[in-house]
Formats: structure tokens, sequence, C-alpha cells
């Protein structure tokens, strides 16, 4: 008598719907940037931005009127003249250095991790790239927001936008969200490093390292956000490793509201006076350069404190996708992944 024959309980009946699964994923998430530095580019990016209630926390009836008939007919010109200067070959900087930072990280965690990059504003979503992820088998994925202290504008943004296209799956992956990483030690160690390789290519020695992180209404720290004292304690920690004086400011303010303090370009134009001559400047809330740290910092910034009196300025770009970014965000990324991996 011969015995019936026994399927594995893990094999797929040969009629079963063609599936890709089990593949773990990293999805690398900065802030956006116009398609390109046009007005009507920049007109649909700031307009999708600035009607987010994460970034502008005003109701609605009020906000929108301002931003359609005022903000809208008026900044995308400005906007997108300063988009020029700083604007590469291959696109905008936010966009190159993020898209090179998954290309990096991509070689470095080989085939077993599939690396994406997605921007929360314009193009590149983040729905558009997890669906692409899960349609090539990523039933686990880890949401990276690239931005080291936790603001409800930025990291929260992202994590409120993937949870809406979760919404609408019906066989959804697992989730993990890469905490913010201001004060991790692999972090403050790169940040370090890279400001000291900066230091060693100057014709000159600073007085003062200038730290400039992006600003928030002080209505956010008031009501809870987390993100001043994250930012102090980036600027605390990275005086320590340097064993140099850091001053922390804020920058890119804008309306009457008060905002974060001490605002950067106020610092910029009293340090002379103060005696500080010569300044470095670094942007450690900023995992990618872009439009703030190039135009409003490096240009901007540097000519508000030469004509201030100062002698020399340098401004000491992000981390970007350096070797030394790069082996940080490895290190920090690859924690995450831990039991996936």
């Amino acid at each position: 008598m011969t015995a019936p024959s026994i399927t594995s309980p893990l094999a797929l009946p040969a009629d079963h719907v063609p599936v890709k699964a089990g593949r773990v994923g990293v999805l690398m998430v900065n802030l956006g940037s116009p398609d390109a530095p046009t007005v009507p580019a920049v007109r649909r990016f700031l307009g999708e931005f600035l009607s987010d209630n994460r970034v502008i926390e005003l109701p609605a009836v009020f906000w929108k009127p301002i931003l359609n008939l005022l903000i809208l007919n008026i900044r995308p010109r400005t906007a997108a003249a300063n988009y020029s200067k700083v604007w590469l070959p291959d696109g905008s900087p936010i966009t190159v250095y993020t898209r090179r930072q998954a290309e990096s990280l991509q070689a470095r965690m080989g085939p077993g991790v599939m690396v994406d990059w997605a921007m929360r504003y314009g193009t590149r979503s983040i729905g558009e790239r997890l669906e692409a992820m899960m349609k090539a088998g990523c039933d686990r994925i880890l949401l990276a927001p690239m931005y080291p202290q936790f603001s409800a504008a930025t990291n929260a943004t992202v994590v409120d936008e993937a949870s809406r296209v979760l919404m609408a799956m019906r066989w959804q992956p697992a989730l993990r969200t890469l905490p913010p990483y201001y004060d991790n030690a692999d972090h403050i160690a790169a940040l370090a490093k890279s400001v000291r390789e900066g230091l060693a290519g100057l014709d000159f020695t600073p007085d003062l390292i200038v730290t400039s992180f992006h600003g928030m209404p002080r209505r956010t720290l008031d009501a809870g956000d987390p993100y001043h004292c994250q930012c102090r304690k980036t600027g605390r920690l990275l005086s320590e490793a340097l064993d140099m004086p850091v001053r922390v400011t804020f920058q890119s303010r804008f309306g009457r509201a008060e905002w974060l303090r001490p605002y950067t370009d106020d610092t910029l134009l009293a340090l002379p006076g103060e005696g500080f001559k010569k300044i470095v400047v670094v942007c450690p809330g900023f995992a990618a350069d872009c439009l703030e740290t190039l135009e409003e910092v490096a240009m901007e910034g540097c000519e508000e404190f030469l004509e201030a009196g100062g002698s020399n300025f340098a401004y000491l770009p992000c981390l970007n996708a350096s070797d030394t970014g790069m082996d940080m965000l490895e290190a920090i990324i690859g924690r995450e992944l831990s039991g996936w991996v």
C-alpha cells in the first residue's frame, strides 16, 4: 500500500495569488522641496506644507484665507529666487542629499534590507513609497524621520501621514519609528568629528561655535513640545565633546508671534559687539543641507555678521551623506532593526 503524499504545511497552494512578503524595509523621510526653483513649483509646495495643521496650529477658518490670499501670492516669488541660489544640477539640495543618504545606507545594509526615501511634502510621498515597499515584499518597515530633535511639526506629522496611509491598507506592514536621536552618543560623536574636520580646513580659529536650529513658535514649547529642550541638549553635548563654547540659536521665524529664542539673525548681528569677531556656524538640527542652511545661514547669515563688524565667518555643512554621517545613521538605524535583521 502506497503512503499518501504529504504537502509541507508551509507550501502555498498551486492556485494561491502571487504575493511577496518577509522583507525588512527602512523608509527615510525628510521634509521635501519644490520640484523646481520656479514660482509655480514653490507655490504648490508651500500650499501643501503650510496647510498641515501640525505646521500651522491655527484654526483653518482663520488661516486658510491668509494662506491663499496673501502668503501664496507673495512668498513664492522670494522663495523661488532663494532656491535658485542653492539649486544643484541634480535638484534641490535636500532631495539630492536625502537620496544619497538612502543609496549609501542601502549599500551598507546589503540586500537583506530594502532602503527607500520619501518626502513629507511634494514629490515622492510617504504613501507612494510605503505602497511600493509593500509590493516589494516589505511587511516590516522602520519609518525613519530624519529629524534629530522631536517636534510635532516634523516627526509627528511624518507618523500622522504614515498612519493615514495605513488606514487605507487591507494588509498593513508592521511599523516601527526611529526615535529622535538628539542626544544619541553616535550622533554627538559624528557632529563633533564633522566640526573638528571642518575647523581643520579653516584659515582662522573661531572665537565661538554658533548652532542654528530651525525655529518654532514659542507656543509649541508652552504646549509641551520637547523640541526646544532637545536642541539645547544637543548644543550642550556638542560643546562638551568639542571642549569649546557653543551658542544655541533658532532661525527661520516669520509672522508677529514670538518664536523660540535667541534668534539666529539677532545673535549674528550682536556677536561682533560682544567681542566675537570670528565664528563658525553649524546646523545640527538638519540631517541634510537645504534652503534654510545654505541660503538663510551660509549666505544671509554671513552677510549680516560681516556687516555688523565680524571679520571671519564660516558655515560647516550638515552631515549629509558623508562617511561620518553615514556611519552614524547605519549605527542608530541598525539598532532599531534589532530582532528583524
